[in-house]
């Protein structure tokens, strides 16, 4: 079907682009964890719709973020290739697969589960298209450290969706991510400055300059290591997780420390490449705290994970 808009024939591959699906992957993989954590069993086939109907969840975020953001997306060289800035769909399509998708995941994910969890992704809908992408984005340096949560709350859905309500186990999985967010996301905004700079977002890099937001990144390294590390201490954690936590924290620490030191000069004339290592090993961080979460969790019913 020809895209009005563009004059562009779309093809499949195109409108999945709008659904963000690397990002999706993460936010798939932290809620099946939430739920496989959980005290209380689910059926495989009641695992797999209520993964399914987060991931639509996740995927109409992307989508909506991507109709509101088309104007600076065509700016930032990072995101020039996405689907509407490019020519290959049209911001109304953008809209009417998210809102589609959108209502289609709530409803689903209710009947497949309970209306507790839907409720809570029709808040990190909400929470993502507007409280981050058309409020936040663009008016606070804060932007990245408050809409944060919204990649924050699918382990809690999870688990919302296993046992029905909120426990501290689900919270620390949230605080976890919650406070990965803003040195992953500075990090990348290091190495990405000017495209902030050029679609006027005021990331910290842009307000604040580098030297600030390398002092950020070490702070807020160091609150989430004390998070992560603590986390192996709560009925989702284990001796095998606390391990993997000592290990991984270690490293995220040093790593901050020496983007800390690094000299910006310095760090110009090689491309920011650790600045872009950084960024990558902080997404394997996190991956890798949340599959000792589920390795305790898979442990546990032969007298292994756990404490």
């Amino acid at each position: 079907m020809n895209d009005h808009n563009t004059g562009y024939d779309p093809v499949f591959s195109d409108y999945i682009a709008l659904l963000k699906p690397r990002v999706m992957s993460l936010v798939v993989f932290t809620a099946f964890v939430g739920l496989m954590a959980a005290p209380i069993s689910m059926h495989p086939i009641e695992i797999f719709c209520v993964v399914l109907f987060v991931a639509l969840g996740a995927g109409a975020s992307g989508s909506l973020n991507m109709w509101w953001d088309s104007d600076i997306d065509a700016i930032m060289f990072r995101t020039k290739m996405r689907p509407i800035p490019s020519g290959r769909t049209s911001r109304d399509a953008a809209l009417g697969i998210g809102v589609a998708l959108s209502g289609l995941s709530v409803l689903m994910l209710g009947l497949a589960s309970n209306w507790h969890a839907a409720g809570w992704l029709a808040f990190t809908i909400f929470f993502y298209v507007v409280v981050y992408t058309i409020w936040l984005k663009r008016t606070t340096p804060q932007n990245i450290v408050i809409g944060g949560a919204a990649g924050a709350f699918p382990p809690l859905i999870g688990w919302v969706a296993a046992t029905g309500s909120i426990s501290i186990e689900s919270i620390l999985m949230f605080a976890l991510i919650f406070m990965w967010t803003p040195a992953h996301f500075w990090a990348l905004a290091l190495f990405m400055h000017s495209d902030y700079e050029d679609a006027k977002v005021p990331m910290l890099t842009v307000t604040h300059g580098r030297r600030s937001t390398r002092r950020h990144i070490m702070a807020y390294a160091a609150f989430q290591s004390l998070l992560a590390v603590g986390l192996a201490f709560s009925a989702v954690g284990g001796p095998t997780y606390l391990v993997i936590a000592l290990i991984l924290n270690s490293l995220m620490l040093r790593n901050a420390f020496l983007i800390l030191l690094r000299n910006e000069i310095e760090a110009q004339k090689d491309n920011f490449k650790f600045e872009r290592s950084f960024f990558k090993m902080s997404l394997v961080y996190l991956f890798l705290h949340f599959l000792a979460i589920l390795g305790e969790a898979l442990l546990l019913p032969y007298g292994i994970g756990g404490w």
